[in-house]
């Protein structure tokens, strides 16, 4: 006789029974079902324009399009054609979605004024919403480039700091059902190493700091209407962190877990890898592959990177691993 075992089911056609084998075949439908569901988890799918991101089941990839000149990483891109060029590139090599910036995040960048950031990042919008497959996002804390780059295509907010300069956002991102990206930011709590260029924060438990920060944020963008599903969280890397404190938030990154939201990390050629690498910006990528894979291993859903075509080699690598389904 057939057996049913933990892990697969076997079904023996010379059961006198039809009803067993209709059980067993019900069972295993069931099974599968769990499974997709297990997948998903409390997580979901999140919708982006004609894109839908479903967690749990791969790795995402958000390609990094820059359009400010003193872009911390060298490739801050200032003509529209060469930023469609960019950005059509990146989609060719397998990005997910595409997030476009007008203003450099480096610690101490100048600031760029609304009309400014407005005007290097809306005519490339409008020119990628009708040429590009992708869903676009926009890299921005000020409502008014949001509210305009949303006109103009993009279908995703992303606030690097978590609702704290401008909780506008949050409304945008209720009223016209798009998604949005909160960031623990941490660079209004701590000082600045001009030696290093590095932030010089520091917290008796970093991760502690960082999943308060993103609760709050949370919490905030649920009161304003923005329905759960289309939350997504980043521990901010980079922003108002030691490098080693940044080091340890990648090791425990599984602890935003509890959050129960979609976690995207962004590490992309940033100067801790410098550090502990002792390599400048453009020879960072290798850094940049081990900590994406990690990130991945320890629960990332969504990487945002500038090497797009390695990138999405290493997690589907990294996919494979973590995600492979049990047999």
């Amino acid at each position: 006789m057939g057996v049913i075992s933990h892990e697969s089911v076997i079904i023996n056609h010379n059961w006198p029974c039809p009803f067993i084998r209709i059980a067993v075949v019900m069972i295993e439908y069931g099974r599968q079902k769990a499974k997709e569901k297990a997948v998903l988890g409390r997580k979901g799918i999140t919708r982006c324009g004609d894109t839908e991101f479903r967690w749990g089941e791969r790795t995402y990839v958000m390609g990094i399009v820059n359009l400010s000149p003193d872009s911390f990483s060298g490739d801050g891109i200032t003509g529209l054609d060469a930023a469609v060029a960019q950005a059509r590139r990146l989609v060719a090599e397998g990005a997910d979605i595409l997030d476009i910036g007008g203003e450099s995040t480096r610690p101490r960048a100048t600031p760029v004024s609304v009309d400014e950031e407005i005007r290097r990042v809306v005519p490339v919008i409008e020119r990628l919403a009708s040429e590009v497959p992708v869903p676009l996002s926009i890299d921005t804390y000020k409502w008014e480039v949001a509210r305009l780059a949303v006109e103009a295509g993009a279908r995703m907010l992303n606030d690097q700091w978590g609702l704290k300069r401008d909780p506008r956002l949050a409304e945008l991102a209720a009223e016209k059902g798009i998604p949005i990206v909160l960031m623990s930011n941490q660079r209004d709590r701590g000082g600045y190493d001009a030696a290093v260029q590095r932030d010089t924060a520091y917290y008796s438990d970093v991760m502690a700091e960082v999943s308060a920060s993103l609760r709050a944020s949370l919490d905030m963008a649920l009161r304003m209407g923005v329905p759960l599903e289309n939350i997504i969280i980043d521990p901010g890397i980079g922003f108002g962190k030691t490098w080693r404190q940044e080091l340890e938030v990648i090791r425990r990154l599984g602890e935003l877990k509890q959050l129960e939201r979609p976690i995207l990390v962004g590490t992309s050629r940033k100067s801790f890898i410098g550090l502990v690498l002792d390599l400048p910006a453009d020879q960072r990528v290798e850094g940049t592959a081990a900590t994406v894979a990690i990130a991945i291993a320890n629960g990332a859903d969504m990487v945002r990177v500038h090497d797009v075509k390695q990138m999405v080699r290493v997690c589907r690598m990294s996919d494979a691993i973590v995600r492979a389904p049990r047999p």
